[in-house]
Order: C-alpha cells, then sequence, then structure tokens
C-alpha cells in the first residue's frame, strides 16, 4: 500500500493561528493533494487511540503549530515518531505582517490569504518529502 503523507494541525481552538493551519490542511486535503494526505485529530494522539498512532507510525508525518507552544509537534514526538517536518503558523504571518486575520470565526480575506499560503508551503514540503519516499 502507498503510504500518505499525514499532516497533523493543532487543535489551537478559539486561536486564529491554531484555525488558520486546520484551515490550511485542510485545502491541502481537499484541494491540493487529494488522496495523498492524510490527517487525524491530534487529540485522538493524546488519548493514545492505537489506530491513530499507526497511522503516523506507518508514514512520513508534518505537523502545523499555531504558536510556539508546539503541540502538534510535541504530541507526535512523545509517541516515539520523529516528525518529518515542522511548521508554526506564526512563521507565515510574521513574513506577511500586512495579512492580519480578521477574527477566529471569520478569518476574513487576509487570513485566508495565510491559509493558502501556508497550504502552499506544506504542498512544496510534501514534494520534498515524496521524492524521498521509496
Amino acid at each position: 500500500m502507498k503510504k500518505k503523507i499525514v499532516v497533523i494541525p493543532c487543535s489551537g481552538i478559539g486561536k486564529a493561528y491554531g484555525e488558520i493551519g486546520r484551515q490550511a490542511v485542510y485545502e491541502l486535503i481537499e484541494d491540493l493533494r487529494t488522496g495523498d494526505v492524510a490527517t487525524t485529530c491530534l487529540a485522538r494522539l493524546m488519548i493514545d487511540d492505537p489506530d491513530a498512532k499507526a497511522l503516523i507510525r506507518d508514514n512520513p508525518v508534518i505537523t502545523v503549530d499555531g504558536c510556539a507552544k508546539d503541540c502538534a509537534r510535541k504530541n507526535v514526538e512523545f509517541t516515539g515518531k520523529k516528525v518529518d517536518g515542522a511548521f508554526r503558523v506564526i512563521e507565515v504571518f510574521k513574513e506577511n505582517r500586512d495579512l492580519k486575520p480578521q477574527g477566529i470565526l471569520n478569518l476574513g480575506e487576509d487570513g485566508f490569504k495565510l491559509v493558502h499560503i501556508l497550504a502552499r508551503r506544506l504542498d512544496e514540503e510534501i514534494t520534498g518529502l515524496m521524492r524521498k519516499e521509496p
């Protein structure tokens, strides 16, 4: 069976950067990399769900964190898996300071521009990882 790249966003509920990260992963899975990418809920790793752990154990993993706490990366690594790529939404924002998310429930036009930028960066990272996979 062909491996998938697993992209796990942080939970970041109630935070604009967490929402940007999640939306970028959805865009990646639904529009840019249909069939190549999978995800799972971070909470499933936190409760030691065997299916979630098997998914990350058997596939390359990229994490997307909304802040410097790196909860997604840390929870993946807590399972014993080394991440193959780690992104922070805040870094994308720092490079695009003119784009300010409107809010949490409604990211607004600027917020969705950040989503698209991050989704494209994730897509580029996946292209690199797929080249490395046998």
